[in-house]
């Protein structure tokens, strides 16, 4: 049996286009194990009721996450809106507030019982978002009886929403003496219950980490009351976006590098880390998060959250963030318009394929050394056996002459021949759909399935040895 070593990467001198990856016969050695349903959706607080029930891509979508992982997607609902809400028992509505423009985000809102039976309707796992910076701990116990009452696949309840943007006198310490605080009140009133509390929900920042704040959990004896730490992360800022920059994969290994040392104290508590919120840009997407690109950095992006032990159920998406219920949002993996078929955009596309590489999987060894655009996933299954190989070139296209990267994949088990649906489009900067395929297909107006002819390639294999072609802003899933 071949021994795993470092990444075997080799690029031929006299060929820059041309490297070679072997396939490891076995996972590394501490490889993290992979969730069942690594990939799952965000749903901002206030929008959560209308996505349910007005836009039938949501459940026909997370179905179809379904149909490839095998169990139901986690969602995620929560947001800046879950801040700005307090529970009414007497709403008759999910939720009621007023906006000046359908474009808006509520600054205040209320929400009843109604929110909560759509909630408690989702059979996957269910995180809810309430309210801590209102300061009402006894109205956010109200929703949170509710909550366990009526939502019988909780997962957690987070306890406020990115306090670290919540003004320089908020400190992480006066963030953790509060959290320690509303966990021990609300466990209380919910008959001492543990286990039940998504801690953190931090924005990217340098002191509100989940190493602080589970030092606090530890000297004040409050850990039983946390099922895991989350963070948010957004790579880029909507004012300062750049496509090129944000599919790179040397960018994307560097990223989620930063928050392995979160990880690791989550894990020594044996409690997991979800990134409960992530997107391409913040405020919107700055106009790169509706691209095909914006679909690559997600489909990297979850592999490599997923390989360092992080739980990006909801690569907000799908790690991509759902908001914008009555208009097309950037940020939007599927979305409604007020006059035009509802839309299954591009971020989609990575989420998808990310869910057919990790169907099944229980560990990701990298192939490559992480420092340039180049990247190469062995995924293997429950016995330990390589069972897919995700490729990606994330080298920038716009247009004209398109380069291509040839890969020599060694150590295959096979000596016949292999199977691969290849992702692509005519450009990193296609926005919506149009002419996003995997696997020759794609998913059409109004619905959530994939049409047209599939167009799955057939690759040969002599010796255990193989050669295939990525082009610039390409994806290529071998199935072994």
């Amino acid at each position: 049996m071949r021994s795993f070593g470092p990444p075997l990467l080799f690029v031929a001198a006299k060929w820059a286009n041309a490297l070679t990856f072997e396939i490891p016969s076995s996972p590394p050695p501490g490889a993290n194990k992979i969730d069942p349903t690594p990939v799952g959706v965000s749903i901002e607080f206030f929008a959560f009721p209308d996505y349910i029930e007005k836009l039938p891509l949501t459940t026909s979508c997370l179905a179809t996450l379904e149909g490839v992982l095998g169990a139901k997607p986690p969602i995620r609902i929560g947001g800046t809106t879950q801040d700005r809400a307090l529970y009414d028992a007497s709403l008759q509505t999910a939720v009621n507030y007023t906006v000046a423009s359908p474009d808006d985000a509520p600054e205040s809102l209320t929400f009843g019982d109604r929110f909560m039976e759509l909630a408690g309707s989702y059979e996957g796992k269910v995180t809810i978002g309430l309210n801590r910076r209102l300061d009402d701990v006894d109205n956010t116990i109200a929703a949170a009886k509710v909550v366990t009452s009526q939502v019988t696949n909780l997962y957690a309840i987070e306890l406020g929403n990115e306090p670290n943007s919540h003004g320089e006198s908020w400190t992480a310490a006066a963030d953790a003496a509060s959290q320690v605080s509303w966990q021990a009140s609300v466990s209380e009133r919910l008959d001492n219950k543990k286990s039940f509390v998504q801690a953190g929900v931090f924005f990217d920042t340098e002191s509100f980490t989940a190493e602080n704040l589970a030092a606090k959990e530890e000297e004040t004896g409050s850990t039983g009351y946390v099922r895991s730490f989350c963070h948010h992360f957004y790579p880029q800022s909507s004012s300062n976006a750049n496509l090129s920059r944000l599919i790179d994969h040397a960018d994307i290994v560097d990223g989620v590098a930063s928050f392995e040392s979160q990880v690791a104290a989550a894990q020594q508590l044996n409690l997991d880390f979800i990134m409960g919120e992530t997107n391409s840009a913040t405020q919107g997407g700055g106009g790169i998060s509706p691209t095909y690109g914006a679909g690559l950095w997600i489909l990297d992006y979850i592999m490599q959250s997923t390989m360092k032990g992080i739980q990006v159920g909801f690569p907000d998406a799908i790690p991509t963030k759902l908001s914008g219920i009555l208009t097309p949002h950037s940020n939007s993996s599927f979305t409604k318009a007020r006059s035009e078929t509802d839309s299954v955009n591009a971020p989609f596309y990575g989420a998808y394929t990310a869910a057919l590489a990790l169907s099944g999987a229980s560990q990701i060894a990298q192939l490559d050394n992480g420092d340039n655009r180049y990247a190469g996933y062995a995924i293997y299954d429950a016995d330990g056996t390589p069972t897919r190989i995700l490729l990606y070139n994330s080298d920038y296209h716009t247009s004209g002459t398109r380069s291509s990267i040839t890969v020599t994949l060694t150590g295959l088990p096979s000596d016949s021949s292999v199977s691969a649906k290849r992702l692509t489009a005519a450009a990193a900067t296609v926005v919506g759909r149009e002419g996003i395929s995997i696997g020759g297909q794609s998913f059409g107006d109004g619905t959530c399935e994939l049409a047209g002819e599939g167009d799955d390639e057939t690759i040969a294999v002599e010796s255990g040895r193989a050669e295939v072609e990525v082009r610039a802003a390409e994806a290529l899933l071998v199935y072994l």
